[in-house]
């Protein structure tokens, strides 16, 4: 799922100091304003996806920009829970399931990777790409 936060970036001793002041103890810094941002994108889809999504909880409803007070930038920043937990859940899960005899055989002659096949499917049916 896509969110988007506000997040505050300011100088910090050569380092970009990273907040993200609508989700709790969310700091982190970047060498640069680059690497800053791609720190920012991260830390919101890890906070979201294991404090909130997994916890069966809403996230944080987002601030307005013009609503937050610092003497750093703000900028709105996108993060991707989805893409965040292939990038660092590609763990493989064994399912066991069922299908006919006879569809089994006519699979198994023709080389298909059983697998395979599933993860394409349940990625077509929740309209999701595999990364």
């Amino acid at each position: 799922m896509k969110y988007v936060y506000p997040v505050v970036f300011e100088d910090d001793e050569g380092k970009v100091g990273v907040e993200v002041p609508d989700i709790p103890s969310a700091f982190t810094y970047g060498d640069d304003m680059a690497e800053a941002i791609l720190m920012a994108q991260d830390l919101i889809a890890m906070m979201i996806a294991t404090c909130y999504e997994d916890e069966g909880k809403e996230a944080p409803k987002p601030s307005r920009v013009e609503d937050i007070k610092t003497k750093g930038t703000v900028s709105l920043v996108l993060a991707d829970t989805d893409e965040w937990r292939k990038l660092v859940d590609s763990r493989a899960v064994k399912k066991t399931l069922s299908i006919p005899s006879w569809l089994n055989s006519k699979a198994e002659k023709a080389g298909i990777n059983f697998s395979q096949l599933l993860q394409e499917a349940i990625c077509r049916k929740l309209k999701i790409s595999m990364l």
